[in-house]
């Protein structure tokens, strides 16, 4: 660790140590680290900026709290991803990852032929006990951590599908070998606290908020895929177009007694 110089030094005054070191770290987090960078060490901190831990940890805890950083248990804290907008429209993670400029990332975590649950089953149009297609990626852009997915595919639809390069679109895959375009699709959105298995493939901690996307897509009428996918709640948001119903007036409906 460098010595210490004077434009290290926190002042005593009227404004607390800490507050002078969030503001110095609020700088070096801004200024000096891309996002998803790791932050120096606690222990490096209260060395450089000669306080005690609990100040830093006040200063640190203050812009966790804002959102411009994120701890990650045993691993320490880093500079917080922007959000990604998430885009309603029928599209792959990898393309729309390369539409924003952020170059995408999968690892395969698991595959396997398998009977599916059965709320999967009947979305897949799938007799109770017939296999289907699992897998499970993560999936980064930039080198971040963004989201896991666990899918169920038609065998039917993409005979062969686990044999091919999975770490690819699979949207991609099902055109390029199997000419299907998927046309439509049935999303739903949730939240939840991640569990211990998903927060350590985020990075993050068990119970941080998650965005749950349910997204059954079908082509040519026919159920191809069931896929769930869990988004970093800190670097994930929805925004929807919102219409009026037609014809409606758009003011609010009368209220009608009871």
């Amino acid at each position: 660790m460098a010595q210490r110089s004077a434009a290290d030094t926190l002042l005593d005054g009227p404004t607390p140590k800490h507050a002078q070191l969030r503001e110095i770290l609020r700088e070096i987090a801004t200024r000096e680290l891309r996002p998803g960078s790791a932050l120096p060490s606690e222990r490096d901190l209260t060395l450089r900026y000669g306080v005690s831990r609990l100040t830093v940890r006040e200063a640190i805890g203050q812009l966790v709290a804002e959102g411009l950083l994120v701890r990650v248990r045993g691993k320490g804290t880093f500079t917080a991803l922007p959000r990604v907008d998430v885009r309603l429209h029928l599209t792959s993670f990898t393309e729309d990852m390369r539409s924003r400029g952020l170059e995408p990332e999968t690892a395969v975590l698991g595959h396997a032929e398998l009977p599916p649950p059965p709320d999967t089953a009947e979305a897949l149009g799938l007799a109770p006990g017939q296999p289907a297609y699992w897998l499970t990626r993560l999936r980064k852009a930039d080198g971040a951590p963004l989201a896991v997915e666990r899918g169920w595919f038609h065998p039917g639809a993409a005979p062969g599908l686990l044999d091919l390069d999975l770490t690819e679109s699979l949207y991609s895959l099902l055109d390029l070998h199997y000419g299907i375009r998927l046309e439509h699709a049935m999303q739903t959105v949730l939240a939840e606290g991640a569990d211990a298995e998903t927060a350590a493939l985020l990075g993050v901690r068990p119970g941080s908020p998650l965005l749950v996307f349910r997204r059954i897509s079908t082509a040519r009428d026919a159920p191809v895929e069931d896929t769930r996918s869990w988004y970093r709640g800190d670097a994930y948001q929805v925004t929807m177009p919102l219409r009026t119903q037609a014809g409606s007036t758009g003011r609010p409906p009368e209220e009608v007694a009871p």
